[in-house]
């Protein structure tokens, strides 16, 4: 019998290769990159792993769609209460907000405000 960890391993591995495969057909054939996708995801359920952020940010969480700038996908920018990126699929029409961070810029006050606190 296997370890757990040696299976979340091999895994994690196919799922990379299904995600390059999808990647390298995605341009010929779309239903066959979905196909990929979709194996890749059961994979990582079976597994009982979460895909890598890159990876679920690549694609449709509805149609399995690997995401394609400007041909199967729009990607928007908003400025709303926090500024965050919204993709449409132009497939099925499923919109996935994902938020970004600000970066938090260090001041010479801040330094000096930390080394005169008391610890």
């Amino acid at each position: 019998m296997m370890k757990q960890s040696s299976i979340k391993q091999i895994a994690n591995q196919r799922i990379e290769i299904l995600f390059e495969q999808a990647k390298k057909v995605v341009k010929a054939d779309t239903k066959l990159a979905a196909q990929y996708i979709c194996s890749a995801r059961r994979i990582a359920m079976a597994a009982k792993i979460r895909l890598p952020t890159e990876f679920r940010r690549q694609t449709c969480k509805e149609c399995n769609a690997l995401f394609v700038h400007g041909v199967n996908c729009r990607v928007r920018v908003k400025q709303k209460r926090e500024p965050h990126v919204v993709v449409t699929c132009l497939n099925c029409g499923k919109q996935t907000r994902y938020m970004i961070k600000k970066k938090v810029q260090k001041t010479v006050e801040q330094d000096n405000y930390k080394d005169e606190a008391p610890r």
